[in-house]
């Protein structure tokens, strides 16, 4: 079963309405609109076009046509790192982070990775309850990691376990 079929059947959607695929070049107008509307620091075109050329796996949400989300991850001797995700703003809260992670851990772990590890600003609460509830760990904090608009703040690191019995 493939990628994206495996990602069709957690979703349990039909064809067509919701579904994953690469990022490509075309995709960068509209995830630097996401980024713009989600992150007050967002990252520039150059350095997803960087992660595209690079091969990061790289990957956007699409629903009824319109991507909604999108993923950039390095996966690479048995461990994936969630470099960035980003909803639509509009999209929050709908359940659709949830399934998308669910369809990244099934990337990461055809990739032969047995732990995915993010960061994620204490001040995402919505972000880091999504994380805790699905089974990640905090292991560490990384001290003044984001920029912020009057100094930086600090980045808290999660870790979980590609187990299949876990996950």
């Amino acid at each position: 079963m493939s990628i994206l079929d495996k990602f069709k059947t957690v979703l349990g959607l039909e064809e067509g309405a919701l579904y994953l695929r690469p990022l490509k070049d075309k995709d960068l107008p509209k995830v630097l609109e996401i980024e713009g509307k989600v992150y007050r620091f967002p990252w520039s075109q150059q350095i997803f076009k960087d992660c595209l050329s690079m091969g990061y796996s790289s990957w956007g949400l699409i629903n009824e046509g319109d991507l909604i989300a999108y993923a950039i991850l390095s996966i690479a001797v048995g461990e994936a790192h969630v470099l960035n995700i980003c909803i639509e703003p509009e999209k929050q809260g709908q359940g659709f982070g949830r399934h998308f992670l669910h369809a990244l851990f099934n990337i990461a772990k055809d990739k032969k990775a047995e732990r995915i590890f993010l960061e994620v600003r204490p001040s995402n609460e919505r972000a880091v309850l999504l994380y805790e509830n699905l089974g990640f760990e905090k292991i560490g904090e990384r001290k003044n990691y984001y920029p912020t608009f009057d100094g930086r703040e600090d980045a808290l690191v999660y870790s979980l376990d590609l187990n299949p019995s876990v996950i």
